[in-house]
């Protein structure tokens, strides 16, 4: 015996997931079937669920921002500064990209 489900989702939504799972060789039940089974297998969700990181300047005033830029301006004035290309390559190190 098997149940049917019904969700409802946006078009938008539906149209783009039933062109992607389509370009993965499946379609949108399928893989609707497959998610429920991941579940299943790993006790939960089959990815991690994660709050949005919030974004730092979103509770700062106009104010703040741009007492900030103005703190910048002076550091890069005072030559406190580093050279994009000096970042990037120290990010690469740090994370062996």
């Amino acid at each position: 015996m098997s149940s049917t489900i019904q969700v409802r989702v946006d078009d938008d939504l539906k149209t783009k997931s039933d062109a992607l799972f389509k370009d993965l060789g499946t379609d949108t039940t399928t893989a609707i079937r497959m998610f429920l089974t991941q579940a299943l297998a790993v006790n939960g969700f089959p990815f991690e669920i994660k709050k949005p990181k919030a974004n730092p300047y979103d509770t700062l005033t106009e104010h703040e921002i741009l007492d900030k830029l103005e703190k910048s301006r002076e550091h890069a004035a005072q030559g406190m500064y580093k050279d994009a290309a000096e970042v990037s390559r120290d990010m690469r190190k740090k994370y062996g990209l």
